[in-house]
């Protein structure tokens, strides 16, 4: 008898010698400094996204995911190595790969339509079959109705149903979606996720591959085939793990969450490794780089940050990271985030999986508000971008700045992180420990 079962993707590798839609060999990437020093962001990577399959870039913030997107799509030309479309070295933009971003990108002054047709009149369209292919992408994400509506009247949600169907307008062999679902609401960014893959799923169309970035785990168990976690500093294949669940997924079922539990062993025993101690002489040029360098913020609000530090205090200073999941009901990626900032802001140790409070974190907990804020300040000063910005600030003769020239420093410095998102953090962490003040309908920061 014929075996009826939903077929699994084949069995690929990094190493797979078959032609992929699109490759990465042997890319590295570096970004310059301001001091002419250069910053390795990606290391010797080699990938193929093969025909018919959703993959996913999953990693840590900053470890180069967006990047390595961006490279593929022909958007950066790497340091070394080369991106690949079809058997042949990719020159200029991948003419294959339409893009989702992860914040919109919808022009507030063009309605729902038009902010599709301006895309398809950029590509070249006929101009009598642009407003049927306009109408039949609003149609397949479920937004007929709201062709004359602008950014401004809709939800979240719709705005990047918009995006996607940008995107799928074009009839892209290449989908490419970075963090797509990650300013919606969790329930919206559920049913985005379900009408993505059954949008993929019908064959007859493009497109014919996904390539996505993520942070977010169950999504990525439930959207692809393959998923490819990269390490940081820099970014590098991890490890790569194939999703042989059969279609439709179901979040809840024994097999999913074994293959969730799966990834967030592989992460957490690089995300928060335990750190041998240095010989002094070892430490000093490190501390010397990490003094140079921009660290991305993660993205939490100092309330979350505090939050996770008075919750390891009320449990005696210390917790396995998977308790805390469990406890606090939130998207483990997001925890690991919140973990993040409070290492960055060397309020606590990792050791292995568990978090410990250690003598500053001690220290904040049991201060007043006002204290609290004034320490807050002393922690986010010893990070080059909040003293970068105060030197600047300082230097101008009204003591303050337009929004737009922090959001190019970032840019310039980070140019792999969103900038709107790292712009953003800066402002809510400078905000709460009375570092700077920002005015948002003048879009100005000032010294507090």
């Amino acid at each position: 008898m014929a075996d009826t079962a939903t077929p699994t993707p084949p069995a690929l590798t990094v190493e797979s010698k078959a032609v992929g839609v699109c490759e990465a060999r042997n890319v590295s990437h570096d970004f310059s400094l301001p001091n002419g020093k250069k910053l390795r962001v990606l290391e010797n990577i080699t990938l193929a996204v093969q025909p018919g399959e959703v993959i996913a870039l999953l990693g840590p913030s900053g470890c180069g995911k967006s990047t390595l997107l961006r490279i593929l799509a022909g958007l950066i030309v790497p340091t070394q190595g080369q991106a690949i479309s079809h058997g042949k070295p990719l020159v200029g933009l991948n003419p294959d790969v339409a893009i989702v971003f992860q914040s919109f990108a919808l022009l507030p002054w063009l309605t729902v339509s038009e902010n599709i047709m301006v895309v398809l009149e950029a590509r070249g369209i006929a101009s009598n079959e642009i407003p049927n292919r306009a109408h039949q992408a609003i149609k397949m994400v479920g937004l007929a109705g709201f062709e004359e509506a602008y950014p401004r009247e809709l939800s979240g949600g719709m705005k990047q149903r918009v995006g996607i169907a940008r995107a799928l307008s074009v009839s892209p062999e290449l989908l490419f979606m970075d963090e797509p679902f990650s300013h919606v609401d969790a329930l919206t960014a559920e049913s985005l996720r379900a009408e993505v893959i059954d949008i993929w799923s019908a064959k007859d169309r493009n497109p014919s591959s996904i390539l996505m970035v993520s942070h977010d785990i169950k999504e990525v168990v439930y959207m692809c085939d393959r998923i490819v976690v990269l390490a940081s500093n820099p970014g590098r294949v991890l490890k790569i793990v194939e999703n042989k669940l059969p279609r439709p997924r179901d979040y809840r079922l024994p097999e999913f969450l074994k293959l969730v539990d799966q990834l967030h062993e592989i992460i957490t025993g690089h995300e928060i490794p335990d750190e041998p101690e240095l010989a002094p002489a070892a430490v000093a040029p490190a501390a010397a780089a990490a003094a140079m360098a921009f660290e991305p913020l993660p993205g939490a609000v100092p309330s979350e940050i505090i939050g996770l530090l008075e919750y390891l205090d009320a449990r005696g200073g210390k917790e396995d990271v998977f308790r805390v999941v469990a406890d606090t009901h939130r998207e483990f990626g997001h925890v690991i985030t919140i973990v993040k900032a409070l290492e960055m802001l060397d309020l606590v140790d990792t050791p292995k999986r568990m978090v410990l409070i250690n003598a500053d974190g001690k220290r904040f907990v049991a201060a007043g508000a006002d204290d609290r804020k004034n320490l807050w300040r002393d922690l986010i000063l010893k990070l080059r971008l909040f003293r970068d910005m105060r030197d600047m600030i300082a230097r101008q003769p009204n003591k303050e700045i337009d929004a737009d020239h922090v959001r190019e420093y970032i840019v310039l410095n980070m140019p792999q992180e969103n900038y709107e998102t790292q712009f953003t953090t800066f402002v809510g962490w400078a905000r709460f420990g009375n570092l700077f003040a920002y005015d948002e309908d003048s879009e100005k920061l000032w010294l507090q």
